[in-house]
């Protein structure tokens, strides 16, 4: 048995700076990982399996296993296999699922890049860092990013990345409403799609320096997202009341997301909000710096 841990991606700014022809729109974000996250597991098998545990399976436990992106992704990664001339066996894999779904924070798509990445240990599979990007693509615009799980920044729709060399960890505290959102729902109620690209970026050593950066940049899905889900405004009004020195919403929602002073803080404050919010997912959790 062979595990991969699926860190949650955090957008900490999001511009959507225009829209392509094929209708899909092109963005800048800042993107970091957590130490927070889903785990996948494999083995070789007799034949493919794919199994569920964790505290929030449950809401994917009616879904058609077929369209997860686990499955997706092991399916793929196979396809793309014989061309290196060597079988690729059964596996039964596990997802060990932590993350809210439909949840703004990459659970999904960092499931699948766990599983590219699983599956080519497991196989014994070295495909160029292109094609795997390119296979990872093929399921997702946010997969690409999710491969090495480092801060960088993202453009046109996803699928250039830059690694940014962030020499700090950030704590924070994701907030979810347990109300699922529409990634494409959101995108459509975005009002304006030829926004301004990311200001000029600071020194990416000084945490505070940063955070004000971070104040003069925008997620231009907040707006359309909370006329959809009007509880992202309480996520955002409870992490504030909390002592959050910076709140904004992550991907396309509904998750939020508050930065802290330092660990304690961060759990202080995800403790209080569990028990004003029981029906809320509360965790408190950690970014990964740079390498």
């Amino acid at each position: 048995m062979q595990t991969r841990d699926a860190p949650a991606k955090i957008n900490l700014a999001l511009h959507v700076t225009g829209r392509r022809a094929d209708g899909y729109h092109l963005i800048e974000s800042f993107v970091v990982f957590t130490e927070l996250g889903d785990r996948v597991s494999a083995r070789l098998a007799d034949h493919d399996g794919f199994s569920l545990e964790g505290p929030e399976a449950r809401a994917l436990s009616a879904e058609d296993a077929r369209s997860n992106l686990v499955v997706r992704a092991r399916d793929a990664l196979r396809e793309a296999a014989p061309q290196s001339g060597r079988v690729r066996e059964p596996v039964h894999i596990t997802l060990d699922k932590q993350l809210p779904v439909a949840s703004g924070i990459g659970g999904g798509s960092a499931d699948a890049a766990a599983t590219l990445r699983l599956l080519c240990d497991l196989w014994d599979f070295r495909p160029a860092p292109e094609d795997l990007s390119r296979i990872a693509l093929g399921l997702g615009a946010d997969v690409p990013m999710c491969l090495n799980g480092q801060p960088l920044i993202a453009r046109g729709i996803g699928e250039a990345l830059e690694p940014a060399g962030l020499g700090f960890a950030l704590d924070l505290v994701i907030v979810n409403p347990r109300i699922g959102v529409s990634t494409p729902a959101v995108f459509s109620a975005l009002e304006a799609r030829e926004n301004a690209p990311l200001p000029a970026l600071p020194g990416l050593g000084d945490r505070d320096q940063f955070i004000t950066w971070l104040a003069g940049t925008r997620n231009d899905l907040e707006p359309p997202a909370l006329q959809l889900v009007p509880e992202i405004g309480a996520c955002l009004s409870a992490l504030t009341d909390a002592g959050a020195l910076f709140v904004r919403m992550s991907g396309s929602g509904a998750s939020c997301f508050g930065l802290f002073e330092n660990p304690e803080a961060a759990r202080d404050a995800a403790n209080r909000l569990g028990k004003e919010h029981p029906s809320w997912y509360v965790s408190a959790t950690r970014t990964v710096a740079s390498a």
